[in-house]
């Protein structure tokens, strides 16, 4: 052995020891939340093609951080340590990837790590989903996907050119850059605290939207996590971003744009209406399967609505509204534009094409805007459907895409095309979930039952596919019990997109949903119900039990008494029958 060889080992053999020292003997983060120690506990040799690039390391220290209360996790204060890796794919020029972590004290680490994803567009929530897992002594980790910076979304990196994919930004989007951040994550957690290989260390995930989709890119691939809050999932990505532009297309081909109001009208007439279906009248509508069954919105027509006008500060001071008031009389027309919305995308010959939105929800796709030259409301393009067709369909750099000669059966192509595209990295609906769940991984996934932008039915119609394909050989009530021991779906009552709905403030939301999985896979604690809070309005702090899918709220006894019921024929109106497709829709 050469003097230099041995002088190399010798003084990375004094290194490591001084490092684990540190952890061991750490009081303050001041201890290891340095450069030199965090460069040392990168795991630089942890992926195969990947080369970290230690000396753009950034490491920060910061005490007594405030986090506010959020719908997926309480207010806490807590120390931690920020440390920005940056790695890149060897063999891709320009190629950088960024991973955030927030590494909680040595004395609060409680042998836990938590990936987070992102929402619309965007692989990350930038810092603001972070403090959910330091609460909870995990370190916490969100990555860039590679995009050029964690505000950088998606779509701004996903072509090349016009007619040119950028692949790899596609499968980082896709899939790649959840499992190398989970597999770097973890072994640099262990790094860091000086871990043992006999020490478990609980590895989740928490994410929303977007983030639900990229949590169940991995729940469908891998195992690197014991848990998974997956929350109003945008998968099926052919499907729900096509439909956002369903709504548009029904008020150009009605020829009808109604005012806002007019809607909202309909919208608070059927809560009001559906409130009570479920057993109790407290302003939320629990059960809108019931809704479905027993409410017709034509009731609305003739009613009055009326919406004072409003308009943004800059505009006011010019003494120009940005949008009217409203008044007048709920019409046959604004009707046949909510129930042809709420019956779902169908081609020219009425062909189910995909599912829609619950009754008693917001018709937000299909919000108008006023006209002041013409005095008259126009239909406009949901920003996120026209950034798909655009972007991902079309692959134009552009998101001016208009409706203009756009039939029902556009619409159906639309989908097909991004079916064909992006079946084996977007769609994220594969079934079959045997690696996760052989590896013993819970699934928490949760879904507000009025969700204006993914509908509710399509995690219902997710939950019922794996039931389907895994348990084939059981009954439907043996298989829904035996996706529930590791797989639990809840639909919040009254519950908007990732949280709490405007419309319904008494609704309820499961704030603590990782501190329950956590008690699940730390202390085998099922919940069989799912604790939930109101966490705003007149109820606020009330205390909700959600019920596990397939079972649905019911209220006796004037609302004295709760329970949950087995119900076939509401569950029948979840089980939508997509017709005008020859293959399955997972």
């Amino acid at each position: 052995m050469t003097t230099s060889i041995f002088f190399k080992m010798f003084n990375r053999w004094i290194l490591g020891v001084a490092l684990t020292s540190a952890v061991a003997h750490a009081v303050n983060l001041a201890d290891v939340c340095t450069s030199e120690y965090v460069k040392g506990v990168l795991p630089t040799d942890i992926l195969t093609g990947v080369t970290f690039d230690t000396s753009a390391t950034i490491v920060s220290t910061t005490y007594n951080y405030s986090s506010s209360s959020s719908d997926s996790f309480p207010a806490s204060t807590f120390d931690y340590c920020g440390v920005q890796i940056t790695y890149s794919h060897d063999g891709i020029d320009g190629d950088q990837v960024l991973l955030m972590c927030w590494l909680p004290r040595p004395d609060r680490f409680e042998n836990r790590y938590l990936s987070t994803g992102g929402g619309g567009m965007a692989i990350n929530s930038g810092n603001s989903s972070l403090p959910g897992g330091l609460m909870y002594g995990a370190v916490s980790c969100a990555t860039d996907g590679g995009f050029g910076s964690f505000s950088n979304d998606a779509d701004s990196a996903v072509l090349l050119a016009n007619g040119t994919l950028n692949y790899e930004a596609l499968y980082m989007f896709g899939y790649k850059a959840h499992h190398e951040m989970s597999v770097i994550g973890k072994k640099f957690t262990r790094n860091f605290f000086n871990m043992t290989d006999s020490t478990k260390l609980y590895a989740y995930y928490q994410a929303c939207s977007e983030g639900g989709r990229e949590g169940w890119s991995q729940i469908q691939r891998y195992d690197d996590w014991d848990g998974a809050v997956v929350a109003a999932p945008a998968f099926r990505y052919a499907f729900q971003q096509v439909a956002h532009l369903w709504s548009g297309l029904v008020e150009q081909t009605l020829d009808y744009y109604p005012p806002p109001c007019e809607l909202e009208k309909i919208m608070n007439l059927t809560i009001a209406a559906c409130d009570p279906l479920d057993g109790r009248t407290d302003g939320v509508v629990s059960r809108t399967d019931l809704c479905g069954l027993q409410y017709d919105l034509s009731q609305t027509i003739g009613e009055p609505y009326y919406c004072a006008e409003s308009s943004s500060g800059f505009k006011r001071q010019l003494g120009e509204s940005t949008t009217p008031a409203q008044s007048g009389n709920v019409t046959a027309l604004g009707v046949a534009v909510a129930k042809a919305i709420v019956s779902g995308m169908k081609d020219s010959e009425g062909r189910q094409v995909y599912l829609s939105y619950q009754p008693a929800t917001a018709f937000e796709d299909a919000d108008t805007t006023y006209n002041s030259t013409t005095n008259s409301w126009e239909g406009s393009v949901s920003g996120i459907g026209a950034d798909w067709v655009d972007r991902f369909v079309k692959l134009l750099d552009s998101t001016n895409l208009s409706l203009d000669n756009v039939t029902y059966d556009t619409l159906k192509d639309w989908v097909y095309e991004g079916w064909e595209m992006y079946n084996d990295v977007l769609q994220t609906t594969w079934p079959d979930l045997s690696t996760y769940h052989n590896a013993g991984g819970k699934v928490l996934h949760i879904h507000g039952e009025s969700d204006p932008s993914v509908p509710t039915a399509s995690s219902v119609r997710y939950w019922e596919s794996v039931r389907s394909v895994m348990y084939s050989n059981l009954s439907y009530t043996q298989g829904a019990a035996a996706l529930n021991e590791w797989y639990r779906l809840y639909l919040t009552p009254g519950g908007g997109h990732c949280g709490p709905s405007t419309q319904q403030p008494n609704g309820p939301w499961p704030q603590t949903q990782l501190e329950v999985l956590i008690n699940w896979v730390e202390n085998n604690s099922t919940p069989t119900t799912l604790n939930a809070t109101v966490l705003s309005g007149s109820n606020e702090g009330q205390r909700w039990d959600l019920c596990a899918w397939p079972l649905r709220p019911l209220w006796s006894d004037n609302g004295s008494s709760f329970d949950c019921i087995f119900d076939q024929e509401s569950i029948n109106t979840w089980q939508w029958n997509l017709t005008a497709w020859n293959m399955p829709v997972y």
